[in-house]
């Protein structure tokens, strides 16, 4: 890609290479999470925890709010944490559902809101539903408290976490999971249509989330950067791109202690994230980037996207929408391929209006 010796995805740990799609799912893809979950996002949360919800709906014109009190039981006593959604009315049911992934807590609960970050109105109106969790309520941001709500429900809390437990972004990855569980009995909403979005820090938490969960049919990493769509081994990619320490560092109750053993040796690692986006396969896998955000290392991401496109190709899908694999593609423009989906916008960090421009018109849950 860039010079670096970056994993294969299409080879076995054996060394035999993967040649069908039945391979991927059956043996390839099993070795993979297991290597992310070892030594990059740490061990989650149990998915099979007993899960409850609660309903309240209010009526709005021309659109529904739900409250939904999402409740866990784990070995050491339950906890609750919000989930709000706005369904349109519509001849049906909607296009489609967003579940975001918010780390702002920036949602409130008026349908007619509206933001570049969470464009709720605009989202309505285009006839998808949008659904959205803050991470407080799972795993509060903030290295002396990110335990407290959910995490501790199945740990000790008097104990040091294993070396190899998730911290934050694993639990909001779970959390995007239970929001899921709700999202899929829901008589309003199409429960093969849902996809997960985050941006930055959340983009990293959607994308194991998706990587993971293969009921969302697409997942959105926007500016997602280290540790998301990144691919690691490009260090700072020469422009001051935010590294695996640097990461660890600032952060230190993101990710598993396991993680911190590849801080300024990325070249050891058994993965990387052009194989967490392969992990989506053959669900939508979308991209954005941003021109100026150099923290996040755009052409670290476009690399890691054009990288996972041979495990789409298993599947048939590995047209990735570009015109070419050279850096950089034409800024503000939508590339999408048939299960892929790509867009450099220009500017810096953020999730805009111009990002939702592009994933509300790019038809994300259709080939």
């Amino acid at each position: 890609m860039d010079g670096e010796d970056y994993p294969n995805p299409l080879r076995l740990k054996n060394g035999d290479p993967v040649t069908t799609a039945a391979q991927w799912q059956e043996r390839r893809r099993p070795e993979l999470l297991a290597d992310f979950r070892r030594n990059v996002y740490g061990r989650g949360l149990p998915d099979s925890a007993p899960t409850t919800f609660e309903v309240t709906s209010t009526a709005f014109p021309g659109v529904t709010r739900k409250n939904v009190e999402i409740t866990v039981a784990g070995p050491r006593g339950s906890a609750g944490f919000d989930l709000t959604l706005f369904v349109p009315e519509t001849d049906g049911k909607p296009r489609g559902t967003f579940l975001m992934i918010d780390h702002r807590g920036s949602v409130g609960d008026g349908p007619g809101q509206s933001s570049g970050y969470a464009p709720v109105s605009t989202i309505l109106a285009a006839g998808y539903a949008f659904a959205a969790f803050d991470v407080d309520g799972i795993a509060p941001d903030d290295s002396r408290t990110y335990r407290s709500e959910m995490i501790d429900l199945f740990h000790a809390p008097d104990r040091p976490l294993p070396d190899d437990a998730g911290r934050a972004v694993s639990a909001w990855a779970w959390g995007a999971g239970r929001a899921m569980d709700y999202l899929q009995t829901d008589p309003d909403l199409d429960p093969a249509r849902v996809a997960v979005i985050g941006h930055s820090r959340s983009g990293k938490a959607a994308l194991w989330a998706g990587a993971q969960d293969t009921r969302f049919a697409a997942v959105v990493g926007n500016n997602s950067g280290s540790t998301g769509a990144k691919l690691a081994r490009r260090g700072d990619g020469g422009g001051g791109g935010e590294t695996v320490s640097a990461i660890n560092a600032a952060f230190p109750h993101w990710f598993p202690k396991t993680y911190r053993a590849f801080n300024g040796r990325e070249s050891a690692l058994p993965v990387d994230q052009h194989e967490l986006l392969a992990l989506i396969a053959p669900r939508r896998v979308v991209i954005g980037s941003a021109s100026g955000d150099a923290t996040a290392d755009p052409e670290g991401e476009f690399l890691a996207y054009t990288a996972a496109a041979p495990v789409y190709e298993l599947f048939e899908l590995g047209d990735t929408g570009l015109p070419s694999a050279k850096w950089p593609p034409r800024t503000d423009r939508a590339f999408r391929g048939p299960a892929m989906s790509y867009h450099l916008r220009s500017g810096s960090h953020g999730l805009t209006a111009a990002d939702w421009k592009i994933y509300l018109d790019g038809d994300l849950f259709s080939r």
